[in-house]
C-alpha cells in the first residue's frame, strides 16, 4: 500500500520550523552533524523542498542553492527514518529538478553521503573527484547536466 504524501516547494521563511524538525532529527540526531555545521547560514537564499504526510507533518526536505548562472547546488536532502524507502526522497529529487530545469540551471551538483550514491546514480547524476570527508561522514560530488 502506497502512503499518502504531498511535496511543495517552500522558502525557508515559510516553513523554516518544518524543516528545522527534519534537519534536526537526520542530520544532528541520528548523524551526529553539529550544529555549527547544519546551520551554515544559507537558507534563506536557497529554494527548499518540504515532503508532508497526510496529516500535515514534515517527513522530508531538500534545498536547492542557485550559486550562479551556470549551475545549482542539491543539498540537505532527508527523509525521516519511517518513511524511507517509500518515494519521498525520489519525488522531492524530482521537484528540485524540475525547478532547476525550469530556470534554465545547465548543471546541478551535489554532495552524497557514500551510501546514496546508488539512489543520485538513479536520476542521472554521476560522480566527480575523489571521496572527501564531510561531518565526519564520507561522501562524493556528482553531478548531473541539465541540457
Amino acid at each position: 500500500m502506497m502512503e499518502h504524501f504531498t511535496v511543495h516547494l517552500v522558502s525557508w521563511h515559510d516553513a523554516e520550523p518544518l524543516l528545522r524538525a527534519v534537519r534536526e532529527q537526520v542530520f544532528m540526531r541520528e548523524q551526529g552533524v553539529p550544529a555549527e555545521l547544519e546551520w551554515d547560514g544559507m537558507d534563506d537564499i536557497c529554494h527548499h523542498v518540504l515532503a508532508l504526510n497526510k496529516h500535515g507533518e514534515a517527513i522530508g526536505c531538500g534545498r536547492i542553492t542557485p550559486h550562479d548562472t551556470t549551475h545549482a547546488h542539491i543539498g540537505r536532502m532527508a527523509v525521516l527514518q519511517e518513511w524511507r524507502g517509500k518515494q519521498v526522497g525520489s519525488a522531492m529529487l524530482e521537484t528540485l529538478l524540475e525547478y532547476a530545469y525550469s530556470r534554465h540551471y545547465p548543471l546541478v551538483e551535489l554532495n552524497a553521503q557514500t551510501q546514496a550514491v546508488p539512489f543520485y546514480r538513479r536520476f542521472g547524476f554521476t560522480e566527480l573527484g575523489e571521496e572527501f570527508m564531510d561531518a565526519d561522514m564520507p561522501h562524493i560530488m556528482m553531478q548531473l547536466r541539465l541540457e
